[in-house]
């Protein structure tokens, strides 16, 4: 069975997930990979504010590739997620309730996601240009001199997903 979500995503909602649900995502997702991380948690550091409110939103560890003629968006498949556990914490306490990737993560970051009461979708790899048939608008943030991994703001329509970690530190890469 599929759950229905709609974002963006609050306590009330992250403590009903468990690991292994399927989950159909819909409404705004923001987009970044490392180097968009970095910068967000420079901000936080220096007491700035970051470019767009992250409170109860979803982050999706993607780099998409140029949109071809009449697409919204190219392949968008997700990015090897521990390369932004460096950057979670600060944001996580910030208010981020949900991130889409794919790969383990870190015990820091599963004990923050308990903490801020977050959890950690999984997106199919492989399936980038399935995925980006979800994506139905794209807007750029911040750092577009990043390109492709500028943040962006997307609206999805039953983005697929499962719930990989969730808000009490159940993994489906302990079963």
């Amino acid at each position: 069975m599929e759950i229905k979500l709609s974002l963006p995503l609050n306590d009330e909602v992250i403590e009903k997930l468990h690991a292994g649900d399927n989950v159909l995502l819909t409404g705004y997702i923001y987009t970044g990979r490392d180097a968009a991380h970095k910068r967000l948690c420079e901000l936080l550091i220096n007491g700035e504010d970051l470019p767009f409110d992250i409170q109860n939103e979803t982050i999706y560890y993607v780099g998409p590739a140029p949109a071809k003629p009449n697409y919204v968006i190219g392949p968008a498949g997700p990015t090897t997620s521990y390369r932004m556990d460096a950057y979670t914490l600060p944001l996580l306490k910030k208010g981020l309730k949900g991130m889409i990737g794919k790969g383990l993560r870190s015990k820091e970051v599963i004990e923050g996601m308990k903490l801020y009461k977050a959890v950690y979708f999984g997106a199919i790899g492989g399936a980038a240009a399935l995925i980006s048939k979800s994506i139905k608008s794209k807007e750029i943030i911040c750092y577009e001199d990043l390109g492709t991994e500028a943040v962006q703001k997307l609206y999805v329509e039953d983005f697929p997903a499962i719930v990989v970690i969730d808000s009490y530190g159940k993994s489906l890469y302990d079963r």
